[in-house]
């Protein structure tokens, strides 16, 4: 059986470099994305290589990064501009092939195996894509050539920007194996200080390590990452159009004002659940667990999550279970500044699932109709054309809506 052959195309410094296209004002800048200081999610999103050389990072406070980088140059972001632009480039890799799984809004993955007969050699397509990305965008990519999706990832992330890296097999104990753990998906934080305490450093340390004592450690994901690291990924890049159900889907607001009492509370969590309720809806799929995070005005944070009874989608019941788990956790004085909720453990919705005893199964079909005609409405006439009672005494968090219409 022939090789396969993986792309893994990252778009370098997307947000910024979207920002900074035909704007000659700006090269040879520092310059960052953030979120906005006035309504406090004053954080950087994206900066461009050369606020990077000043060690500007993503997420940290925009007031941090300006200290790095006394002239730093902080531009809003404009999502409808990135879709764009990830919508041109997607139809680039849809000129090689139709295997195309994306990783976010600006990286992808690509099988090119069959189309090799038609371009040439992986490095060669890889080489093709940058160039033309590069002249009819505007923009830069980094690509990684390999025999899986995890060492694709790894190539692209090695060499950047505008560059294209290729990792053979016969590669991987000479320039894989001795990169740091934390270089490979899968390895975050807290797993990187396991593998730190059993003396793991690097990839080649991990795929020698025994996978039962991986097992021991880290659970099953242990030896899901001992696989990576000895390259045995087998996992298949889906076919453009066929997104997989995502294992999470979340959402989190800072608000203008801190939050002081259960109301407050209550009304945020309405108004991000309704967006989880409508990205679950789009994925066809339900979650089997809730998960909250609160963040109060001295900058503690606490996570909570509780596995539910039966897989739900509804943004009431999510918002209820969310708002338990939330006044369980808090104590009721201390001003909230950020909270958000995250459905997990996600089923597809055509999965069979054991039915609970005193669920009113008729009552809950009924909200699930109701919820999909006024999410229809919405996208007619505005997400503002129908709102609950509780959203027109509160409006959104820390603004003022007018409406059309009620729902109670």
């Amino acid at each position: 059986m022939a090789e396969r052959i993986i792309l893994h195309c990252d778009l370098n410094n997307f947000f910024a470099s979207v920002e900074c296209l035909g704007r000659e004002e700006l090269k040879g800048k520092p310059v960052a994305v953030g979120g906005s200081v006035e309504q406090r999610h004053g954080i950087i999103l994206a900066k461009n290589e050369t606020a990077k050389k000043y060690g500007v990072k993503t997420a940290e406070a925009i007031w941090q990064a300006e200290q790095k980088c006394p002239g730093l140059i902080v531009l809003p972001p404009h999502y409808d501009q990135y879709v764009r632009y990830s919508r041109l480039v997607r139809r680039i890799y849809e000129q090689y092939t139709d295997l195309i799984e994306p990783f976010g809004i600006d990286e992808c993955w690509l099988d090119v195996t069959g189309s090799t007969k038609l371009f040439g050699p992986g490095e060669r397509i890889a080489e093709q894509i940058r160039q033309t990305v590069k002249a009819k965008t505007g923009l830069t990519i980094s690509v990684g050539v390999s025999f899986n999706k995890i060492f694709a990832k790894l190539g692209s992330d090695y060499k950047k920007p505008d560059a294209v890296t290729v990792f053979r097999r016969e590669d991987m104990e000479r320039l894989i194996w001795p990169l740091p753990a934390q270089e490979m998906l899968g390895v975050g934080a807290s797993t990187l200080r396991s593998l730190h305490r059993i003396g793991i450093f690097t990839i080649g340390e991990l795929a020698k390590t025994d996978p039962h004592m991986l097992r021991l450690v880290l659970g099953k994901g242990g030896e899901t990452l001992w696989r990576f690291a000895n390259g045995l990924d087998l996992s298949p890049v889906s076919l453009s159009g066929e997104e997989p159900v995502p294992k999470s889907v979340g959402r989190s607001t800072t608000t203008p004002q801190d939050m002081r009492t259960a109301e407050d509370i209550a009304l945020t969590l309405l108004w991000l659940s309704e967006r989880v309720s409508r990205e679950l809806r789009a994925n066809h799929a339900l979650a089997t667990v809730v998960q909250v995070h609160l963040r109060d005005n001295r900058l503690n944070v606490t996570e909570h999550q509780r596995r539910l009874q039966q897989p739900v989608r509804l943004a009431e019941l999510l918002r209820k279970t969310g708002l338990a788990l939330i006044l369980e956790a808090w104590d009721g004085v201390t001003p909230l500044r950020s909270i958000g909720i995250r459905a997990a453990g996600l089923v597809h919705e055509d999965e069979s699932f054991q039915l609970c005893f005193g669920s009113d199964y008729e009552q809950l079909e009924r909200m699930e109709r109701l919820e999909r005609a006024v999410e229809r409405m919405k996208e007619k006439y505005g997400r503002d054309a129908i709102l609950r009672c509780r959203q027109i005494a509160g409006g959104k968090p820390g603004q003022h809506l007018a409406f059309k219409g009620v729902v109670n």
